[in-house]
């Protein structure tokens, strides 16, 4: 009786077991071939709005150095966009090329590659003083370059290694990836704080350009923004993304429904900020000449902006959801390749 218990268990366990180590390695091996590097265009995208983020940053800690300003406005243009992206694109392949330099790290790190990076960043300096005069470099500038060269070399590049894209991604109602999908964490809550700052810094530079554009007639399509901006959009939009993922996947509202408490948010977001820093001299808008505003601090001119911006929101939302990123930095990232497949999923 002992014997014929045993074999009909020891029969069910053979039956099982075979089973789940077939499907086991069928779904981890799926979950990593539907990861993909990052589009080539989604890199130029990320790496303009980064160049950006970097000049509004330089820009406005020297105006604070040089007129105490605490508005902290700084500037960048579409045209500095798009040779940063070209810039980045060319980094990111010298990077790449980090294993024929063997066993000697130290002259990649701290030679060859600040010195391609310092190069670049003067040939982008001097972009629109070409026709001119050529700019002279100071030495307090080769200093910051040279401490940019390190951060890209040590954290840029080796952070976007982390990140794949899963253009195939399930989500059930709340958004969130299928109970039975074998996938890698997404980004973190931090990280898409940082994509939204940097990319209100976008908007505004992309926005001032073409305003002095059509009202100054200025042709070097040069914009501005503050750094205190990185704050308001990066929190603005981080909330207006968890409302879009409650509203659209949780409740099923359309776009039609969902608008209108985006609009209302960010206005009421852009008002309490303005109020705050105006207390400190630090506001640096002022809608007052505009009609329709109210105490200088928003105006309904701005409302098709608004609309436009809200509804883009909705679409860099759905991007970002299917941008993971990995625990661990790849092998084929250690050997000098940006963007390798063999990464550790987690």
């Amino acid at each position: 009786m002992a014997s014929r218990w045993r074999d009909p268990t020891c029969a069910l366990k053979s039956t099982r077991m075979p089973h789940q180590d077939q499907e086991s390695p069928e779904e981890t091996g799926d979950a990593v071939e539907s990861l993909r590097e990052l589009p080539r265009w989604m890199r130029l995208y990320f790496y303009g709005m980064h160049g950006v983020t970097l000049d509004v940053l330089l820009s406005s800690l020297q105006g604070l150095m040089i007129h105490r300003d605490p508005k902290l406005v700084g500037f960048s243009s579409p045209y500095l966009c798009v040779m940063h992206s070209l810039t980045h694109f060319a980094l990111e392949k010298i990077y790449s090329q980090k294993r024929c330099f063997g066993g000697r790290p130290v002259a990649f790190h701290l030679v060859f590659y600040p010195s391609v990076f310092i190069g670049l960043q003067i040939l982008i300096g001097n972009v629109n003083a070409l026709a001119e005069q050529v700019r002279v470099v100071s030495g307090a500038q080769l200093a910051v370059h040279y401490i940019l060269a390190l951060y890209f070399a040590q954290v840029f590049h080796r952070g976007l290694s982390r990140l794949h894209y899963h253009p195939s991604r399930p989500v059930d109602h709340l958004g969130k990836p299928a109970h039975n999908e074998v996938a890698p964490r997404g980004l973190p809550g931090f990280a898409r704080f940082l994509f939204f700052g940097m990319h209100g810094f976008l908007d505004e530079v992309i926005f001032t350009s073409v305003f002095n554009l059509v009202e100054k007639s200025d042709r070097t399509l040069s914009g501005h923004t503050s750094l205190w901006s990185f704050l308001m959009y990066g929190s603005c939009s981080f909330v207006v993304e968890k409302l879009y993922y409650h509203l659209h996947f949780g409740r099923g509202w359309g776009t039609c429904r969902r608008l209108p408490i985006y609009i209302c948010f960010i206005y009421a977001w852009e008002f309490s900020w303005g109020l705050v820093l105006r207390q400190f001299d630090a506001c640096s808008w002022d809608y007052s000449h505009y009609p329709h505003n109210f105490m200088g601090l928003i105006t309904l001119l701005y409302l098709p902006g608004w609309v436009c911006l809200s509804l883009y929101q909705d679409v860099l939302s759905n991007v970002l959801l299917r941008i993971k990123c990995s625990k661990d930095v790849s092998l084929m990232e250690e050997n000098g390749e940006v963007h390798g497949h063999k990464e550790k999923v987690l």
